[in-house]
């Protein structure tokens, strides 16, 4: 894989437009199913709920025909920060209990509740990460502005501005592969000029200082890409009206509330194990 490659590895924010079931699912069904899965993978404390959040989310794969391959891709770049703190996480556990030591080294002793501390948080951490990925694969922006919208309107009632939230929910996630995008043109240019990029051979200081020279270019980049987009919502009337129209109807069926009838009892089942 070459060192200039960052956009195939940020799978977030990418829809992959496939014929599945679950894509088939209304848009409103799936932001809860997803939501659901999320908090239930956030706030489990048992290794055993994590295992099932994670096979949730395998058979989800499968139900949407992507590849696991391709999901897995997006732990590539993020290994050595989970390995550092998966490691940091056997010497600073803040939960102290009784239990085996397994390993000591000097005044350091690593227990089994150390390791295990270790465990749910590296299987914590893939979790919420292959949740968002697998939610952007099957959401489309499109979607999710829509269902985003139909399910907060009652708030408009109370003067919150639903669809400036609902619009600044769908950028950020917009922006996530168009800035991966713009870091690799920036590493080319620069690479083109004379940068040294992939001599590190791996070594963690000299790939740190070689992302440091792209961090301000990258940021007046977004910077200017954010006035225009400004720009842009203005000259075509965004917020000209208080109640917007759309082309597109969402339509809950059977099928949608069996879904969030599952995946209630699925988080249910998560936390309370």
């Amino acid at each position: 894989m070459s060192d200039f490659e960052f956009f195939r590895n940020v799978p977030i924010g990418q829809y992959l437009p496939l014929d599945s079931p679950l894509h088939r699912l209304d848009a409103r069904a799936r932001i809860v199913l997803f939501t659901l899965l999320l908090f239930a993978t956030t706030f489990t404390q048992h290794p055993i709920g994590l295992l099932i959040s994670l096979v949730i989310i395998l058979a989800g794969l499968m139900i949407a025909n992507i590849p696991l391959g391709y999901a897995l891709r997006g732990l590539i770049p993020l290994l050595p920060f989970l390995i550092f703190l998966t490691f940091l996480q056997l010497f600073f556990n803040t939960i102290q209990q009784p239990s085996p030591v397994i390993l000591r080294l000097g005044p350091i002793a690593i227990t089994q509740a150390d390791l295990l501390a270790s465990i749910v948080f590296l299987m914590r951490f893939v979790g919420l990460i292959l949740i968002l990925s697998l939610a952007t694969f099957t959401i489309s922006p499109a979607e999710l502005t829509h269902g985003l919208e139909a399910m907060f309107r009652p708030f408009s009632r109370l003067g919150i501005p639903i669809n400036d939230f609902v619009m600044a929910v769908q950028i950020t996630l917009r922006f996530i592969p168009i800035l991966a995008q713009n870091a690799e043109q920036i590493a080319k240019a620069q690479a083109s000029r004379g940068a040294e990029w992939g001599t590190t051979q791996g070594h963690l200081l000299g790939r740190v200082r070689q992302v440091i020279p792209i961090i301000i270019p990258l940021f007046l980049t977004s910077l200017h890409r954010a006035d225009n987009m400004a720009l842009a919502m203005e000259l075509r009337g965004y917020g000209g009206r208080e109640i917007r129209t759309s082309m597109i109807e969402l339509r809950f069926s059977w099928k949608d509330a069996i879904t969030i009838f599952l995946a209630l009892s699925l988080a249910a089942a998560i936390l309370l194990i």
